[in-house]
């Protein structure tokens, strides 16, 4: 409640000084340059130097089998989503220059509301909060690559990614009903999988008044996260009760292991309703009200491959599989089972001035809070887990962060658009977890571990878009951005730890700078530089490590990592088409990075966690192609391809990841899509999707990929037929992963999936 205040407080604040800023400010966007003031809480762009790359709904409604938000990017240049399933909460953002562990470099937002997770960096309680925005609310989006706009801070290293969401000019209403299944066949494995969504909405205006409420229900079953591995002993043996099922395989590093069963089976029912308001005052004045709720209760269980000599299934205890032994440990299988019970609240509030004179201005507020957060595991084994047992309960209620933006441009000097504003975010991290009697149903009878701490930013940014010459535009910009982090606490009942942590504070600053050269209409060529501090988060300065009987947090002193960012570029458009081709090249000194090293001066036990890694640098080039009626009316044809090399130049923690290629970084990406208009109401799309392997290790010391945990090529070709019955309805069905490509990224990824969807709006 106490941070809910302060950010109505903020909001306030915020407000009020920008209203006695002067009685007559108006908006106006920049023609051109890396800023553009936000309009009605969107963090839009226009004409920046690093171009931006966007689709509008209504395109990815024809192109993209979208279940969720996040799968409407599918096809974005340079841009990954790591989704292992319809309805994953899990799904971190990769860019060209940052593998999808490095969630915190990258900027997500809705309608101003920061969906990016601040509190981590990881593909896992740091990934961005896509259901926060339902697919059928979608207006379009537009990713900016790089930290080239004064406006972002140092998340946007990799990409700052902004949705819109729709408002209605009348009454409308709209209903979706989609269906998808998926055949998943892999080791003992064989099931079908479905998911159901059901969505509608209702909006209209009235006057200087328009609304919107949402409300969207999805039901889903995956496939398995994750398969239960154990490591084959050196020596054969005949101890244990002999078992049968198992498969024999190879784990990421090459060392011969078992396969024993499949884990993290996740059955998700998710909601997400919205409510959005805006007022227009008149002269351009408008305030713009969003609210979103998120509920997600998710049960995850396990499946074994193991049975005894009578038939039954195990899951544990001192076994003999293939003539080794092996002792299968309660938390084999019972680890990842868990009941998961989320609920999140996302608010914005905005006000943005009207559109003439020279002096423009907007302010945004924004919440996120994670109001309840509970996951429940036993740490008994299953099968009598599932009836209930000793079990832990972690808690996450009280985490999430604010942030509060007053942006200006100011056009009283011929041939300049001066912009600027004043920043603050702020982020509260709270994980609690508890023992529990019974983990199914019980309170918490003591606590196990405790992990909290807090971060906030004040900045300051400046930036000037210059028309010094005919056809010729200059940009220059910088941000100054104070930091710090301040209670931290780490708790552990055994092994023993209860320290607060010491305060950090630093001052950055980041100058940016562009040239842009428009010789005709067609052409446009730019060169880019933008630096870029990424401070470190709470979870990466507060982690804990167990040594033995000692727990530690191995250093909660970070330092900021610091980004050097290039790019030239190149873009032709010709009619009905565009053609871009990018060089680009990011540097960067303290990387933020989780890697093996030893805790000990002088041990050779090594653990993997967060350090500054000296310096590592990321290079390559881009090409991305858009056409329409390309060879015949009709059709239309769009595709990138992304080159990159990145590697660790430095690293003195641990020297055998130096030379080596920055881990989950492909060296070759690309999407191809080529839809056909058969005529104004039916279009086919068929699309493909392609990636090298990568490695999961910083030294590159898992040189098996197409395994459990590996992190291997792939080659996804997708389909959909898009009809539009009339004004009102519309059907469309399609196939995701149509040649049925089973690969792994860390986790199996789903293999071949139908989907259909009904439509309904007038």
């Amino acid at each position: 409640m106490f941070r809910f205040t302060n950010f109505l407080m903020g909001t306030t604040a915020l407000a009020a000084l920008c209203l006695s800023s002067t009685a007559q400010a108006q908006t106006q966007v920049a023609d051109n340059g890396p800023e553009a003031v936000i309009v009605t809480g969107v963090r839009t762009q226009a004409d920046v130097p690093n171009k931006i790359e966007e689709i509008t709904a209504v395109k990815a409604q024809v192109q993209v089998n979208a279940v969720n938000t996040e799968d409407m990017l599918k096809y974005i240049p340079s841009i990954t989503v790591r989704k292992r399933h319809y309805g994953d909460t899990q799904d971190p953002l990769a860019t060209r220059t940052s593998g999808v562990g490095a969630s915190a470099r990258s900027l997500l937002y809705v309608d101003g509301i920061l969906i990016s997770s601040p509190i981590g960096n990881n593909n896992t309680s740091a990934s961005p909060h896509f259901g926060i925005a339902a697919p059928q609310d979608i207006k379009n989006f537009e990713v900016l690559y790089g930290p080239f706009a004064a406006e972002y801070g140092g998340g946007s290293i990799g990409a700052v990614l902004n949705i819109t969401t729709r408002m209605p000019d009348q009454l409308e209403i709209y209903a979706d009903a989609l269906g998808a299944v998926e055949n998943f066949d892999q080791y003992s494995t064989h099931e079908t999988n479905g998911s159901w969504q059901l969505a509608g909405g209702i909006g209209d205006r009235e006057g200087a008044f328009s609304w919107r409420l949402s409300a969207n229900h999805l039901d889903t079953l995956a496939q398995p996260l994750s398969y239960v591995t154990l490591t084959r002993p050196a020596a054969t043996s005949a101890a244990g009760t002999v078992l049968t099922g198992a498969f024999n395989d190879l784990n990421r590093a090459g060392v011969p292991i078992i396969e024993i069963g499949a884990n993290g089976i996740e059955a998700q029912v998710q909601d997400t309703d919205t409510a959005k308001l805006a007022y227009d005052f008149g002269g351009g004045w408008e305030a713009t009200y969003t609210a979103s709720l998120f509920h997600q209760i998710d049960n995850a269980t396990a499946e074994t491959y193991l049975r005894d000599p009578a038939g039954n299934p195990v899951y544990s205890g001192n076994s003999n599989i293939n003539g080794y032994n092996y002792n299968i440990a309660a938390s084999s299988f019972s680890g990842t089972v868990y009941d998961w019970n989320q609920t999140d609240l996302a608010q914005a509030l905005t006000l943005k001035s009207g559109s003439d004179g020279d002096f423009a201005w907007e302010a945004v507020a924004s919440d996120y809070n994670y109001l309840n957060d509970k996951q429940r595991v036993p740490t008994t084994a299953l099968p009598g887990a599932t009836t209930g047992g000793a079990g832990t309960l972690n808690r996450l209620n009280g985490t999430g962060w604010y942030t509060l933006d007053g942006n200006g441009i100011w056009r009283g000097l011929p041939d300049h658009a001066v912009s600027f504003g004043l920043h603050r975010d702020a982020e509260t991290f709270a994980q609690a977890k508890y023992n529990l009697a019974d983990w199914i149903h019980s309170s918490p009878t003591s606590t196990a571990t405790l992990a909290k701490g807090r971060t906030a930013t004040n900045a300051v940014w400046l930036q000037d878009i210059w028309a010094f010459a005919d056809q010729w535009k200059a940009t220059l910009g910088a941000r100054v951005d104070d930091w710090r982090a301040y209670s931290g606490v780490n708790f552990s009942a055994s092994p023993a730890l209860n320290v607060s942590q010491p305060g950090l504070s630093t001052t950055t600053f980041s100058p940016k700078a562009a040239l842009a050269w428009q010789p005709d209409e067609a052409w446009s060529l730019s060169a880019s530089f933008g630096l870029a501090n990424r401070m470190p988060s709470v979870t990466e300065l507060y982690q804990a490590i167990t040594t033995g009987a000692t727990l530690t947090v191995p250093n909660p002193n970070l330092k900021p990592e610091r980004a050097s960012s290039y790019e030239l570029a190149a873009e032709y458009k010709p009619d009905g088409g565009r053609y871009r081709a990018s060089l680009f090249r990011e540097d960067i000194s303290n990387d933020l990075l989780s890697q093996s090293a030893p805790l000990l001066a002088g041990s050779t036990t090594l653990f993997s966690y967060v350090q500054n890694v000296d310096r590592a640098r990321s290079q390559g080039a881009e090409l991305v192609a858009d056409q329409n009626d390309a060879f015949f009316d009709g059709l239309e044809l769009s595709g990138s391809l992304t080159y990159v090399i990145g590697k660790t130049v430095k690293d003195t923690g641990f020297p055998a990841a130096v030379g080596k290629f920055i881990p989950q970084l492909p060296k070759l990406r690309g999407e191809a899509v080529a839809t056909y208009h058969v005529t104004d109401a039916l279009a086919a799309t068929l699309a493909g999707r392609y990636s090298d392997r990568s490695f999961g290790t910083i030294d590159n010391s898992d040189p098996v990929s197409q395994t459990y945990q590996g992190f291997a090529g792939y080659l996804v070709v997708d389909a959909r037929v898009h009809y539009q019955w009339d004004d009102n309805w519309s059907v469309s069905a399609g196939v995701d992963n149509l040649n049925n490509y089973k690969y792994f990224l860390f986790h199996p990824f789903p293999q071949r999936t139908f989907v259909m969807e009904i439509h309904y709006a007038q």
